[in-house]
């Protein structure tokens, strides 16, 4: 049976230790990142041959955004623009824009299927406040709860034709943090009517999704003691009901600087507080093994949620990529005078 818990990789290249651990650990999942990442063969070999050290057909998650968040790109993988240029191509036509972000994400999930990858941690459905730290940013579609949610719905639907299962993120907003949660605790002091019309609002179209992962947000006016991540309140009473998300929860990755506590601490109060799945990406091993020890195999509520999920994974649709690349490009190039192509 599967472990709560995905986990990072070390590096481009399996070593004996690490077969050894995705062995005995049994992981729900893998996930990459720039450091396991050198070239096309490479990658599918390191897949492969971790698959095989689990014994399943386990997911192997990546963040591919486009942007400012993409693992995979040139010289051997295009580079995708970011959610806020298909915004800027929904302004000027609605139904152009909602094209493009679904058409990029069935590229982006070609990409990644041909590599053995087939999840993506996308959609960003976080709505952006003029305020905010930028590690959101240009990564939102909009700043609206109806176009984010809009845009997000069809990138989503992009991935899942190209057999990729979207993660939509970051549960229950983002967009407000007035800082970079990869370092530092945010702190949301908004009020709950706000949340709810605009930030919470835009996840709610997505509840269906397969997928979703926690934000690292303290939201004051519901729990002001503790980050959604690892919220009793947040997950049970905003994302799973006044959201109403019904698919596999996972923590954003509980190494990063907006929590505190040991990383058994994090692990365990992820899980208590609701979360299905424990992320952890910096390829540690000391780390590995310690949220490996402290995660729960996948029981209950957690198990029917992850088998429905993984039984959403399905062979791509047909897709002549040459002549959707170069749709792709064309629909892009609506952004207005001036702005670059859709890929480079």
């Amino acid at each position: 049976m599967s472990c709560a818990f995905i986990t990072g990789l070390v590096g481009p290249v399996l070593a004996a230790q690490e077969q050894a651990f995705l062995r005995d650990a049994a992981p729900f999942g893998l996930i990459l990142f720039k450091r396991n990442i050198e070239a096309p063969d490479q990658v599918r070999r390191l897949v492969a041959e971790a698959r095989e050290a689990v014994g399943s057909q386990v997911p192997v998650l990546v963040d591919q955004e486009g942007g400012r968040v993409q693992r995979l790109g040139p010289p051997h993988w295009p580079a995708y623009p970011p959610g806020a240029a298909y915004g800027e191509v929904y302004d000027r036509d609605a139904e152009t824009g909602l094209r493009a972000a679904r058409l990029g994400a069935r590229l982006i999930a070609a990409d990644l299927h041909a590599l053995g990858i087939d999840v993506d941690c996308l959609p960003v459905a976080d709505v952006p406040a003029a305020d905010a730290d930028r590690i959101i940013g240009d990564r939102a579609y909009g700043e609206t709860p109806q176009k984010v949610s809009a845009l997000a719905a069809a990138a989503a639907q992009g991935l899942l034709d190209g057999g990729v299962l979207p993660v939509v993120k970051h549960l229950p907003g983002h967009g407000r943090a007035t800082a970079d949660s990869h370092h530092a605790l945010p702190v949301v002091a908004t009020g709950r009517d706000i949340l709810e019309s605009s930030d919470f609002a835009a996840f709610r179209p997505l509840k269906g999704l397969p997928l979703g992962m926690t934000a690292h947000v303290v939201f004051t006016a519901i729990d002001p003691s503790a980050p959604a991540t690892t919220s009793p309140i947040m997950i049970g009473q905003v994302i799973r009901e006044t959201i109403g998300f019904a698919g596999v929860l996972m923590s954003d990755d509980i190494s990063m600087g907006a929590l505190t506590g040991t990383i058994t601490e994090r692990t365990r109060a992820a899980v208590a507080a609701g979360c299905d799945l424990v992320l952890h990406c910096n390829g540690h091993f000391d780390e590995m093994l310690e949220v490996a020890e402290n995660a729960p195999t996948l029981r209950g509520a957690s198990a029917r949620r992850a088998a429905d999920a993984l039984a959403a994974r399905h062979t791509p649709n047909a897709l002549d990529q040459a002549a959707a690349r170069a749709e792709f490009a064309s629909l892009m190039a609506r952004r207005g005078a001036g702005a670059p192509a859709g890929l480079s």
